[in-house]
């Protein structure tokens, strides 16, 4: 199932790292909401992702968009990766269902192991990277979807076409015919 631009999302929840619980049906933010998908601790790649997104939050925020990245990891893994990965600023959700990530139109990988690179665990299923931009009604406006970690849309890139789609008053979204 894929979430078509202009569609109401399905229902994602998560738990965050340093406590508490987010929905996105409780997420208020001014413009848009920024779901950054990452596929968890055991990722190399998310590392350097995440930490640019972390770095970009307050742009984010100038902008009326709120950010969180998301994974399917366990409480250990998120707030792991907040220490090692020294994020300051970013809200880190913790213990994604894999059928909310599926039915928002997220691909879903088996792990296969030890990660060689990281020496840690691939869960059993994790969500693949994903950035989707939720109007504050709960529509989704703009999706980039990945069923690989390599060749992931720049943070910075995302930014740029906020700016525009601000700039143009968040006309309606495109994809949807």
């Amino acid at each position: 199932m894929r979430v078509i631009p202009g569609d109401t999302m399905p229902a994602i929840d998560a738990r965050l790292a340093g406590g508490g619980k987010w929905a996105l049906a409780g997420e208020k933010a001014d413009k848009l909401a920024l779901l950054a998908f990452y596929r968890g601790i055991f990722c190399p790649i998310c590392r350097s992702w995440v930490a640019d997104l972390d770095r970009l939050v307050p742009e984010f925020e100038k902008r009326g968009v709120s950010v969180i990245a998301l994974s399917c990891d366990r409480k250990e893994g998120a707030e792991k990766a907040v220490k090692d990965w020294d994020l300051k600023k970013l809200r880190v959700g913790y213990k994604l269902d894999v059928e909310d990530a599926r039915r928002a139109g997220l691909y879903i990988s088996e792990g296969r192991g030890m990660n060689p690179a990281t020496g840690q665990k691939e869960p059993m299923l994790f969500a693949e990277p994903a950035l989707l931009l939720v109007r504050p009604e709960g529509e989704l406006y703009a999706a980039w979807i990945q069923s690989t970690p390599y060749a992931r849309v720049h943070i910075a890139e995302i930014l740029t076409a906020v700016d525009n789609f601000v700039a143009k008053n968040l006309p309606d979204p495109r994809g949807s015919a």
